[in-house]
């Protein structure tokens, strides 16, 4: 069983790996398609002047701008997991985590960057920023890494998936062989929106502290704070709409 998870805008600045390479990453053998889009970003970055990348990064500072216009080519990277910051990731609290935890995360989930396409939580990334929807020149992004990546995906995510992906990010990677769960958080009866990925963090929290391996597992399991009220079926897909107690 495999878990996908969305990333976050807010990225951890600090690193002290090597930089950007094919030994990196998983699917190693797709690297170059990483490296085509890489080049196409770093020539973009650099073709743009600071108030032009002030619009496309979706940032008003301008130190903030030229910290992100200089060139990734050379800088240090970190795990995946531990590069982002935003609410899914301080919920999952991955630092906390013990090392038997830590492993259950480097080795069975799968973010979806804009700028790398499909990680596993453990490969090594620099500090970059690429907002949500923005455009490269002649290149559609998620259309590129969902035709490149998807049947490479398929045989390493397995029979059993949990999407903890934010609906945007079915554009890179949609499976229509493995068995799916994905979630619908209600509070008080109305749908939760921002906050769910506060709960998807909890929830892979939950997989990680419990050591789940199975769909059957985790179904069977109890979260603290979480109730399931019902299953949606449609085709290889349940959706399990969770009342926040």
């Amino acid at each position: 069983m495999k878990i996908l998870l969305a990333p976050a805008e807010t990225k951890n600045p600090n690193g002290d790996s090597k930089p950007f390479c094919e030994e990196n990453f998983f699917l190693k053998e797709l690297f170059f398609k990483r490296e085509e889009i890489f080049e196409l970003y770093e020539n973009h970055i650099k073709s743009l002047d600071l108030q032009e990348l002030s619009k496309w990064f979706g940032l008003k500072k301008i130190e903030e701008v030229k910290r992100y216009k200089q060139s990734l080519k050379n800088k240090p990277t970190m795990k995946a997991i531990q590069r982002y910051e935003g609410v899914a990731f301080d919920a999952l609290a991955y630092d906390s985590l013990d090392n038997k935890q830590k492993a259950y995360i480097d080795d069975n989930v799968v973010l979806f960057s804009n700028l790398f396409g499909p990680i596993k939580a453990s490969d090594l990334i620099p500090d970059y920023k690429y907002k949500q929807g923005a455009k490269l020149p002649n290149v559609n992004v998620e259309k590129f890494y969902l035709e490149n990546f998807s049947l490479a995906l398929d045989d390493y995510l397995g029979e059993e998936i949990i999407d903890l992906r934010a609906g945007h990010y079915e554009k890179f990677y949609k499976t229509k062989k493995a068995n799916v769960l994905t979630f619908k958080f209600l509070k008080d009866n109305k749908v939760v929106s921002h906050w769910a990925k506060h709960y998807r963090g909890i929830l892979l929290k939950h997989l990680a502290t419990n050591n789940i391996s199975s769909i059957a597992e985790f179904l069977a399991s109890n979260i603290d704070g979480l109730k399931l009220i019902e299953i949606q079926e449609k085709k290889n897909i349940k959706l399990l709409v969770m009342q926040i107690e």
